[in-house]
């Protein structure tokens, strides 16, 4: 159903008065994942360089210790960036300023690993007993 000419204006006003007010736009930044997941990933990049410069360091002075410490921070920057990622892809909503929000767990999946592996099971085919 369309909106009134009225409504409509109102409807504008609004729109422009939130589009100006810094508070609102900051809260509105602050609870939205996106945002915190893209910080995340550009945090786990530059750890990433730093991993890989100790991995090259450690090689060029022979200290395996350090070459091995500089691939492990380079592997859990890039686990770290995954998850990031993936949990920057989602959409959970939350209410700026207050109280409401869906709490985060698997949504997208309604079991785990061995829940999937029973469900292939019993929809196998019969004839390859």
């Amino acid at each position: 159903m369309p909106l009134s000419e009225h409504e409509q204006r109102l409807f504008d006003q609004i729109e422009r008065s939130l589009a100006e007010d810094p508070k609102f736009a900051s809260a509105v930044r602050a609870s939205d994942p996106r945002f915190h997941a893209r910080r995340r990933l550009v945090i786990a990049a530059f750890m990433i360089i730093a991993g890989l410069a100790l991995l090259v360091y450690g090689t060029v002075s022979s200290n395996t210790l350090l070459g091995v410490g500089g691939f492990v921070i380079m592997l859990g920057s890039a686990a770290f960036a995954m998850h990031s990622r993936r949990k920057g892809q989602t959409t959970d909503l939350h209410a700026v300023g207050g109280t409401a929000s869906r709490r985060p767990g698997r949504s997208r999946k309604s079991g785990g690993l061995l829940d999937r592996l029973e469900e292939r099971w019993k929809n196998r085919p019969e004839g390859h007993r």
